[in-house]
């Protein structure tokens, strides 16, 4: 959470000479402004993995003293937060820049937060902080901090989410339906690790020791998942006409796990496909559904799969009009698909790779790649896709 040291901190901080987590400074002028962008590259790159903020005081002596006539003018704090932007110091650190009343004067205070994607330079070279001291960066340090950010890099499906506990997992979920789909029941008879440990191994929090649930672990254990992530529901409309201003006969937004939300949507789609049956001319009665059913299931369960779970909150979306059904997917293609290869044989990618392997393991997915395959041998024609900056609509024509 970004929010400022507390007073207390910032006196603590101020008066410990040997913190690795702040950096003194009488005024901002001479070489100042070149040791304080140092200061700031080193706290955002935090060596040492503190993952709390490191300070620069602007306005005290080497011991913590205030300055008895610095002044903290406007200038000054433009300056200040002039080291965001001026693009000396990148990827732009996340700080913030305030003045502060410390004893019976004012100092400026600048709060560094570590970056998540170190290292992070300053006129090309990188600063870490050790103890009290400064410095560049060794090739060892640079090999610490780059493997900090491969780690931070991972796909959003297996990031922390920040708030949720260990409670906000549904453990018998957990325990009675997943892990047996994803662990040879042999290997669970034997199995002595904690639920911690199975929670770490399944990818479902991010370490045992500091059990915080990962978005694959809410949306595929969660207890209430959009309590967390706002996007993880659906939105089924039935609606009598062809377009949204026509009158809706059926609607529901459906919540709970992803293979809750699939189960509910699938129920809905095959109650609302109509059937015919045919006698005439057949040695054996014949069953018609207006759409292939199984071609609905392989589009909707692609939605799931493929939708960006990150920086939105629309779901995904089931419109059933009379002429035709669109299921609304906020997230384009990713990586190696394009608007042009959308749906190629072969070309496929995955902005959340551990859902996907998830949805196979509860047998949602029989083998990757294969979804829009299948649909479009069900429907032909009748399937088209409209590929948008940030959405993917598949759109099937009824016959």
């Amino acid at each position: 959470m970004i929010k400022p040291v507390s007073d207390a901190e910032l006196a603590a901080l101020s008066s410990d000479l040997e913190s690795d987590r702040v950096e003194r400074k009488e005024s901002f002028r001479g070489k100042s402004p070149d040791t304080v962008r140092e200061a700031v590259c080193a706290f955002a790159n935090d060596l040492a993995g503190h993952a709390s903020p490191g300070i620069v005081i602007i306005g005290v002596t080497d011991d913590g003293t205030p300055v008895s006539d610095f002044e903290v003018s406007d200038e000054l704090l433009r300056q200040l937060a002039d080291l965001k932007t001026d693009g000396n110091i990148v990827p732009p650190p996340t700080l913030l820049v305030e003045k502060r009343r410390f004893g019976s004067a004012d100092i400026a205070v600048i709060t560094v937060w570590p970056c998540d994607t170190p290292p992070v330079r300053y006129k090309g070279r990188v600063h870490v902080r050790w103890g009290p001291r400064r410095g560049l960066a060794t090739a060892q340090d640079e090999r610490i901090l780059n493997e900090r950010r491969r780690h931070r890099d991972r796909p959003f499906d297996v990031q922390p989410i920040a708030g949720a506990r260990l409670d906000s997992l549904n453990r018998l979920r957990f325990e009675e339906e997943y892990l047996p789909a994803v662990v040879a029941p042999d290997v669970l008879a034997a199995n002595g690790r904690t639920y911690e440990q199975k929670l770490a191994a399944t990818k479902m929090v991010i370490d045992e020791d500091v059990p915080t649930p990962t978005v694959l672990g809410l949306l595929v254990i969660g207890r209430v998942p959009a309590d967390w992530l706002p996007c993880a529901y659906a939105q089924f409309l039935r609606i009598s006409g062809n377009d949204l201003s026509c009158p809706v006969l059926d609607e529901e937004s459906i919540y709970g796990t992803i293979a809750d939300q699939i189960r509910r949507l699938e129920e809905k789609l095959a109650a609302h496909n109509m059937r015919a049956v045919n006698f005439k001319d057949v040695d054996l009665e014949q069953r018609l559904e207006t759409y292939p059913l199984d071609a609905l299931r392989q589009l909707v369960r692609n939605a799931f799969m493929h939708r960006s779970y990150e920086c939105t909150n629309a779901p995904v979306r089931i419109y059933w009009f009379d002429d035709r059904i669109e299921i609304l997917n906020p997230g384009g293609p990713f990586g190696s698909v394009t608007a042009e290869n959308f749906g190629k044989p072969g070309v496929t990618d995955y902005r959340n790779p551990n859902l996907a392997e998830a949805l196979r393991a509860l047998g949602y997915v029989q083998r990757f790649g294969a979804g829009i395959a299948i649909a479009r041998k069900a429907l032909g024609d009748r399937l088209r896709f409209e590929i948008g900056l940030g959405t993917v609509n598949a759109v099937i024509l009824k016959t």
